[in-house]
């Protein structure tokens, strides 16, 4: 009887470690290969993630150095410069002042040559002509401001030779330049037998031609024309 138990227990034991062995598929060897791959790039990217952080941790307490040093630094130089005496403070001042002043000249200078070298490429130029009517002969100019997008750009006085001139035909040129191919606002303030007297014009300064403005004393009054010319180059 024990015997059979034991016989039948062998058998069972070997049909299941067969049925086992029949549901364990067999691997090949580019699955191996393939497998053993898998897992090393695998502990390789989990390494290089901890260098990763590592590093990341160096930097963050680096650039916490860094900023203490320059705090540090900074508070040194405060403490230097409380503690000494009002005449190199005074010196260190000036030579900073000195250097600022030195940086805005250079940018203005830089914007100047900017505004320069558009204005140039725009093409457009614009000229302010003065004259006096000849049939008038008793008005006397003084003197004579001209202002260009609310700037002077020009200033006149006026003798008896020069009114003589004017009333004979002569022509003053009071303003030529090159310009933003935009519109401009032009003004001109004049002394008319003592009494001063103002004139202002819009004017539209188109690409590569000349506009000119032209303001004349007749009869007490300043009146003014406007003209553009393609034909004169504006160079």
């Amino acid at each position: 009887m024990n015997r059979t138990m034991v016989g039948a227990l062998v058998v069972y034991t070997l049909l299941g470690a067969t049925t086992l062995h029949a549901q364990d598929p067999v691997r090949t060897p580019q699955q191996q290969a393939y497998e053993q791959k898998r897992a090393e790039l695998t502990r390789e990217l989990e390494e290089s993630q901890k260098r990763l952080a590592e590093i990341r941790g160096q930097r963050v307490e680096l650039t916490t150095r860094i900023e203490n040093v320059i705090a540090r630094m900074m508070q040194e130089r405060a403490q230097a410069l409380l503690m000494s005496n009002e005449q190199t403070a005074l010196q260190e001042l000036d030579v900073i002042l000195t250097s600022s002043q030195d940086n805005l000249l250079a940018q203005r200078d830089r914007f100047t040559a900017l505004g320069d070298v558009v204005r140039r490429r725009g093409g457009a130029v614009l000229v302010v002509l003065l004259r006096a009517d000849s049939s008038t002969s008793t008005q006397q100019l003084g003197a004579v401001t001209l202002q260009v997008d609310n700037e002077q750009v020009a200033n006149r006085t006026y003798t008896i030779t020069s009114n003589n001139a004017l009333r004979l035909g002569a022509v003053d040129p009071l303003y030529r330049s090159n310009v933003l191919p935009t519109g401009h606002t032009v003004n001109v303030s004049a002394t008319i037998d003592g009494r001063p007297m103002t004139s202002s014009v819009q004017v539209m300064a188109a690409g590569a031609s000349v506009t000119y403005v032209q303001f004349a004393i007749r009869n007490g009054q300043i009146v003014h024309t406007t003209w553009t010319s393609r034909g004169t180059t504006p160079f």
